[in-house]
């Protein structure tokens, strides 16, 4: 094997997925036991005002990606992926994280339009 971009950009991304994972699997765990509402549904890093209602959505998208980049990492440690199978499902996985945060937090933060500047 020799390194070139590609081997080096898989590393990347496989080393990437310890952080991602242990961050998610935080903020679920700050949010559905120690109670912590001020990560969920942000939108420019303020909570809505009803941040309960959005807990558990919250809950489950974090819980969910985490579960998936960590089956992940076992199956690439285990060998039982091969490497299209293990970057797609991470690739996928982060992103469809990001979209649903986004998606979360832009329900939670109804769209109200600004007084008439005159």
């Amino acid at each position: 094997m020799t390194f070139d971009i590609n081997v080096a950009m898989t590393w990347i991304l496989f080393i990437a997925l310890f952080p991602i994972s242990f961050y998610w699997l935080r903020n679920a765990w700050r949010i559905a036991i120690k109670r912590d509402l001020s990560a969920v549904a942000t939108k420019r890093g303020v909570p809505p005002d009803d941040a309960q209602k959005y807990a558990p959505y919250a809950v489950a998208i974090n819980l969910l990606a985490g579960g998936v980049v960590i089956a992940v990492i076992i199956g690439v440690v285990t060998a039982y992926f091969d490497y299209a199978t293990w970057s797609a499902a991470a690739g996928t996985t982060i992103w469809l994280k990001l979209i649903a945060d986004f998606i979360l937090s832009r329900h939670a933060h109804p769209f109200m339009a600004k007084a008439d500047r005159r």
